[in-house]
């Protein structure tokens, strides 16, 4: 059995890097076996461009095809690692399969895409994408053909991360309140929205795509439900808002953007809450809350 990657919670990536190192000094002096398990399949992956700028958005595409001869895979997540140039880890995209691994048969290719949002990390330069199956129970993970980078990972893509700079500019304006984290992975950070809120940026001036992912777990009555983004008087889309919060990716024309210099778009939620105000409530958060805004990014066309 390979147990999945533990992941910790280390001051410095160097830190993690000398443990990482150090068990593994550990495990090659008890001995190491060949790894004579079967092969269960093969795994593509795909980038919609080969240099992503910090912060910004790509497509991935990944492709499982299972082997002929395959046993059952039960329930398995997809581990996703990427690492930068020295082969420490940036950070991750693990995700369950849209289709459940417990349903893949023999010789069937399963092939679905992700948004992802490359993270603003410490970083520029060419990245490594590893990626394999495993067991969230035990941590088993599954042979797979390729390239091995250790421990049932694969090499599947490389990418080069470039600045932040290479970005349309958002300035989140009014309507906002700050920045928060995810109290596990600081990675993950949203921003409220009041009733209304609006994004600035310049115009680019050639039609573009806005990026925008958001949601409302608030359990309150009063929770927003969708949110109207709107460039001036046009509603431009209506978005749902859901738990599992997709992205969705909005056309701008750039007839839509006007001929101003600068465009703002207006984000009006059809209610809003204030935790504390809730019956039984067991929060005293004051503000009044309307949709939780991961990430919003307009990408000109051709850029």
């Amino acid at each position: 059995m390979l147990p999945h990657k533990v992941m910790y919670n280390f001051t410095t990536p160097r830190t993690a890097l000398a443990i990482v190192v150090a068990l593994g000094l550990t495990a090659a002096a008890c001995g190491s076996k060949e790894d004579t398990a079967p092969v269960q399949g093969s795994l593509g992956v795909t980038l919609s461009r080969p240099r992503v700028a910090l912060g910004s958005p790509v497509e991935i595409t990944y492709k499982f095809t299972v082997a002929g001869d395959a046993g059952a895979f039960g329930t398995r997540k997809v581990f996703v690692h990427f690492l930068d140039a020295d082969g420490e880890q940036m950070w991750t995209d693990d995700h369950d399969p849209p289709t459940p691994t417990s349903a893949w048969k023999p010789g069937q290719t399963i092939e679905y895409t992700r948004t992802m949002f490359a993270p603003v990390y410490p970083y520029v330069g060419p990245t490594r994408v590893v990626a394999g199956l495993y067991d969230a129970a035990n941590g088993d993970r599954i042979r797979l053909s390729g390239t091995e980078a250790g421990g049932r990972s694969y090499e599947v893509a490389t990418f080069e991360l470039l600045p932040q700079t290479e970005n349309v500019f958002l300035i989140f304006k009014d309507g906002w309140h700050a920045v928060e984290a995810a109290a596990d992975n600081s990675m993950v950070e949203w921003q409220w929205t009041k009733k209304e809120a609006t994004l600035a940026f310049r115009n680019p001036r050639r039609d573009s795509v806005l990026y925008f992912q958001a949601d409302n777990p608030g359990k309150a009555a009063t929770a927003a439900t969708q949110v109207e983004l709107r460039i001036g008087d046009q509603v431009i889309q209506t978005v749902k808002l859901v738990t599992d919060a997709p992205v969705h990716k909005i056309a701008l024309p750039a007839a839509s953007l006007g001929a101003g210099d600068m465009v703002e778009i207006r984000l009006v939620v059809d209610q809003t809450f204030v935790p504390a105000l809730e019956p039984n409530a067991s929060s005293n958060d004051p503000r009044e809350l309307g949709a939780r805004v991961f990430h919003a990014f307009v990408q000109p066309q051709g850029s």
